[in-house]
């Protein structure tokens, strides 16, 4: 009998496999990275060698208005850590930079104060000017372009009307944007809700292309880039973390140019081969990710890289905050899977329905994969309006598993599933 520790919430959930049962179990070699440095050498390292810019400290020189894009209490990103290095470099070039820190939220709600103390210690939260991207209100955005996929881009004002636009945030596999960081920052960060829903449209989502680990030919990566060029984006800095949420490698620099190396480095350290199992088991790799069901799909969809055919996939998922979103909650217990699909379909690009990228995703994998979902906080009444079924252990899960798939089948553990790029072999 092997137990594995899965990641949920802040801490982890014990699963207890036979030695007879368990296939495989995947991690991202990125886990076991060592960069020989500290955070801050690393941070400091990348900033001081800007890969197609010159540092961002000469950048700040002569600006007036400064805004760093930030994410939001849903990602990860070491912000106590990096803001105050990149604050620093800024104002060793700029010491009168007027500076906003500018919350990229897409389309979640606005991130709390006690969040932002959490994300960016109280020094900053008291001493420096931070304002929250609200996609809902019209007036904050700026019309600039159509993208080329013929969605209007709107973004947030302070970004287009700044003199110096520098982005942070980290990389890792996305599941319809291929990689996160970078040009992800702006596009769907500090954008009106019009123009995040038209750049995630059934059509969008539906393409081929807009998978995990792919760019090229990716229309909603193609949208991002664009849009990011659009705004000016001059500099940014990404840091690619382990399990432990810790920094062990970092880019500063260009939009596409320092995103291309971060890519690479996590497309060598996080990309496996797919080993197919009866019964797939993963998670979000727990807090901030695991907040809610509307992000759930992430590791879903890298479990259903490794299901066989009509493959049961356990997904560990706190859901402390809920589902997530209204909409997503409204269109994830619409009808059956095949019913929700059918409507989506139907929804053309510039009615878009914020969070429907979602239940398009999950709609294409519960068609093919009964996904029984572990949580503690999410009523079990609601799982099972999602399609899913419900579980409070994963033993719990494992067994109902097993009463689908049978007593013999094949486990495959992804402990962590977003940080793992499966490919099918």
């Amino acid at each position: 009998m092997k137990t594995i520790k899965i990641p949920y919430y802040h801490s982890t959930m014990n699963l207890h496999v036979d030695d007879k049962n368990l296939k495989a179990v995947i991690t991202a070699k990125i886990h076991q990275y060592d960069p020989g440095k500290s955070e801050k050498q690393i941070i400091q390292d990348a900033l001081e060698h800007p890969i197609g810019t010159p540092r961002l400290c000469t950048l700040a020189k002569g600006k007036k208005k400064i805004v760093v894009v930030t994410s939001d209490h849903t990602r990860a990103v070491p912000s106590k850590i990096t803001l105050p290095i990149l604050l620093s470099e800024i104002r060793a070039g700029n010491p009168n930079a007027d500076i906003t820190i500018l919350i990229a939220t897409g389309l979640h709600r606005a991130t709390t104060k006690e969040e932002q103390r959490i994300m960016f210690g109280d020094d900053i939260v008291k001493c420096e000017k931070i304002a929250i991207n609200n996609a809902f209100i019209p007036e904050q955005f700026i019309h600039l372009c159509t993208l080329p996929s013929g969605a209007d881009f709107s973004v947030n004002r302070l970004a287009a009307e700044c003199d110096l636009l520098v982005t942070e945030g980290f990389i890792e596999p996305h599941f319809f944007a291929g990689f996160s960081g970078g040009r992800k920052s702006i596009l769907p960060g500090i954008c009106s809700q019009v123009t995040i829903n038209e750049n995630h449209s059934y059509k969008a989502i539906a393409s081929p292309y807009a998978n995990t680990g792919i760019l090229e030919h990716n229309p909603i990566h193609e949208d991002m880039v664009y849009a990011a060029r659009k705004v000016n984006v001059q500099f940014i800095f990404n840091v690619a973390l382990n399990g432990d949420k810790k920094v062990i490698a970092a880019w500063s620099g260009d939009l596409e140019k320092a995103h291309a190396k971060g890519v690479a480095f996590i497309r060598q350290w996080s990309q496996c081969q797919s080993v197919i199992g009866d019964i797939v088991v993963t998670s979000n790799g727990g807090y901030p990710l695991d907040q809610n069901l509307y992000q759930s799909p992430k590791a879903v969809a890298t479990a259903e890289a490794c299901a066989g055919e009509n493959g049961v996939i356990i997904m560990c998922c706190s859901c402390v905050d809920g589902m997530g979103g209204t909409n997503f909650a409204k269109l994830i217990t619409k009808g059956t899977v095949n019913e929700i699909d059918q409507y989506l379909s139907k929804i053309p690009p510039n009615e878009t329905i914020p969070e429907q990228w979602c239940p398009q995703i999950y709609a294409r994998i519960l068609k093919k994969h009964p996904v029984i979902l572990v949580t503690t906080f999410l009523p079990h009444e609601e799982v099972r309006k999602a399609n899913m079924i419900p579980a409070a252990t994963l033993d719990e899960a494992l067994a109902i598993a097993y009463r689908i798939k049978g007593t013999e089948a094949s486990v495959v553990v992804i402990p962590d599933g977003v940080s793992v790029l499966a490919i099918k072999q």
